[in-house]
Formats: C-alpha cells, sequence, structure tokens
C-alpha cells in the first residue's frame, strides 16, 4: 500500500494534520472510528465520498508512524 497516494499534511487544511487527500477527512479520524468497532464498511456509509483504499492508506500510514517512532524510558 502506497498511502502517500492518498494522504497528505497541508498546513492550509486541518492545521496541517495528515488528512486524505481531496477532503478534510483526517487519518485520526478515520483511526478512532475504527478503534470504537466501526468496520470499513461503516465508514463507506458514512463518508460515501471517500474509498476503501482510502481507509487502507490511513492504516498503512498510521503503521508506517509507528514503525518509525522511538520510546525512551523516563528517568523515575
Amino acid at each position: 500500500m502506497n498511502w502517500q497516494q492518498h494522504i497528505t499534511a497541508d498546513p492550509k487544511i486541518l492545521y496541517g494534520k495528515p488528512a486524505i487527500k481531496g477532503t478534510r477527512i483526517s487519518v485520526d479520524l478515520i483511526l478512532e472510528k475504527l478503534s470504537y468497532g466501526e468496520t470499513i464498511d461503516d465508514l463507506l456509509k458514512s463518508y460515501p465520498h471517500i474509498n476503501r483504499e482510502q481507509n487502507l492508506a490511513c492504516l498503512a500510514y498510521a503503521s508506517d508512524s509507528m514503525r518509525s517512532e522511538s520510546v525512551y524510558p523516563l528517568a523515575s
């Protein structure tokens, strides 16, 4: 999945939050709805102007973002 074809971050749209290209639907909104138990089919009904591939691109973006994240323990 090449999420770069579907996801953009433009400072003029949603203050630069990653969003589905051509929309004001943020990646974190899609991820939040999926985490609440909605399915991609539910999202397609709620947002008929986005498609399955765009929803999957949100997941791929999140996966790539987490893969490159480093976690360091905090000193107590």
